[in-house]
């Protein structure tokens, strides 16, 4: 009767006969809304509430539970497993219409609000030009990941990385051309971090910072090598370079492990101090902190020094 009503209204239903069908087919393909008998065979209602709703990303599924039970007791017991709303048998048809259509626009609008709130948070976390991490969401995301490298007792890598000759760049070729060869930078750096941990950043102007969590510093080299060469594949003019006749990077690689009297700012500045001393020795590099306030250079494969 349930089902025949509600498909003559326009609303596409799918069928099961107990609670653990129930659980099964909302696994294969969660609904828009679940009306749940509170007595089945195999898993009562009660618990098949539960269960459903503890699912990942179900919590804005409502349930409306139908049943012939309509003591306090019962009626608490439902809410407590998690559904939205009770009916009782026998069923006043347009109360449940009425009630099936008020959840359905409920859940809809939460729907709505969670992607604009997400949407909202990715704009408030991205940089517009490039469509990397902007330096909010680099700060947050660094203090994370150096909680999370102190209790996994890993390393911490991070990359600070600043365009070579940029503001002879944006003087010569002006803002456009500047504001298109740092989104085609900021290209190649997303492209060359793989894993989903790592994050890279626009820091600030010219500079982008890279955060490789449980990276050693042969692996961060890896991938200051990529990204070194994925620049210069480019083949961006710069007649205005101090060397050479191209947009080329130089970088900073510190590397860290966690401990609870140090601070993630410290890190920062060990790749920064690297950075300064890349820049110092000409560019086109990358240097690697030694922890000790000094920095070994590290030419990169293919990098011609004279």
């Amino acid at each position: 009767m349930l089902r025949s009503v509600l498909e003559q209204e326009g609303y596409r239903i799918t069928e099961v006969t107990n609670g653990q069908a129930c659980l099964n087919e909302f696994r294969r393909s969660p609904p828009d809304l679940v009306l749940l008998d509170a007595m089945m065979p195999e898993l009562n209602g009660f618990d098949c509430c539960v269960q459903m709703l503890s699912l990942p990303d179900t919590a804005h599924i409502p349930v409306l539970m139908i049943t012939g039970l309509e003591d306090p007791k019962s009626v608490n017991r439902a809410f407590d497993a998690g559904a939205t709303d009770f009916i009782t048998k026998p069923i006043h048809w347009p109360v449940l219409l009425r009630r099936v259509r008020l959840l359905l626009e409920k859940s809809q609008l939460q729907a709505e609000l969670q992607a604009a709130n997400q949407q909202l948070k990715q704009l408030v976390m991205t940089d517009p030009l490039t469509q990397l991490a902007n330096r909010r969401r680099f700060d947050q995301a660094l203090a994370e990941e150096w909680r999370r490298a102190f209790r996994g007792n890993s390393p911490l890598s991070l990359l600070m990385c600043d365009l070579d000759s940029f503001k002879p760049y944006n003087d010569h070729y002006g803002h456009p051309a500047g504001d298109r060869c740092l989104q085609s930078v900021a290209q190649v750096i997303g492209r060359d971090i793989h894993r989903a941990g790592d994050i890279a950043a626009r820091y600030g102007g010219e500079e982008f910072a890279i955060i490789l969590p449980s990276t050693s510093t042969a692996g961060a080299l890896h991938v200051a090598t990529r990204i070194r060469e994925g620049i210069l594949n480019l083949g961006i003019t710069h007649d205005y370079a101090k060397y050479g006749n191209q947009i080329s990077i130089s970088m900073g690689l510190a590397t860290l492990w966690a401990r609870q009297d140090l601070a993630p700012s410290l890190l920062v500045r060990f790749a920064d101090e690297a950075l300064y001393q890349a820049k110092a020795a000409g560019g086109d590099c990358c240097i690697i902190h030694s922890n000790a306030n000094s920095g070994n250079r590290l030419d990169l494969p293919g990098l011609n020094l004279s």
